[in-house]
């Protein structure tokens, strides 16, 4: 199965192609589609869509795992990853890709084992899943790869087709104690504590 990692975004889109092959998960590709800032809008999001359909045929996804914008502070911010996000979906429903959505707690939650996990605990926990050499860059990149994370491993063999459900991260989330992704996330912890490195969550 190969997932597409998707960090919306006008300015930076964060993108990160994630293989999985039984319970061992690889990354194919990873980077960030910029625009110009001088560009008018209309053209930013036409060169955001023009990149993701360009990646989309290159790799054929079986799967497009989405941030959904949960919430923002800042107005202006979540308008522009709003129109990105529909970018994103519009190319998706194009090439016919499932999508699957997800808040970044969920994400964060899913990789880290903390929902509040900052971007230095994700990008170092993405580098154990996915026994990347570095810490993968820019962070707009990282996040993509745990999108692409938390959705290899939201998809199983059996699972049918289904629409997106809201974020349950705080209420309900899904239980995975016993695939093989959760025994990897537990050993590479295990492994960060032992070498005296923060436990993710930590201070």
């Amino acid at each position: 199965m190969i997932v597409l990692g998707v960090d919306p975004g006008t300015a930076a889109l964060g993108y990160g192609i994630v293989e999985r092959t039984g319970g061992r998960l690889r990354a194919i590709d990873f980077g960030v589609l910029e625009t110009n800032p001088d560009m008018p809008l209309p053209e930013r999001l036409l060169a955001v869509h023009r990149g993701l359909a360009d990646l989309i045929a290159l790799h054929r996804p079986d799967v497009m795992a989405v941030e959904r914008l949960f919430f923002s502070r800042n107005a202006q911010t979540a308008i522009g990853v709003g129109q990105a996000r529909g970018v994103v979906l519009l190319a998706a429903a194009e090439a016919g890709v499932m999508v699957r959505e997800a808040t970044p707690s969920e994400i964060k939650s899913a990789v880290t084992g903390y929902g509040a996990a900052d971007k230095d605990q994700v990008g170092r926990m993405v580098q154990a899943c996915l026994s990347l050499a570095e810490v993968p860059k820019p962070d707009d990149a990282a996040d993509a790869l745990a999108a692409g994370i938390w959705g290899a491993n939201r998809e199983r063999s059996d699972d049918a087709p289904r629409s997106a459900v809201l974020d349950r991260s705080a209420a309900a989330p899904i239980d995975r104690r016993g695939s093989p992704f959760q025994r990897a996330v537990r050993e590479a912890l295990a492994a960060e504590r032992s070498n005296g490195g923060r436990r993710a969550g930590g201070e």
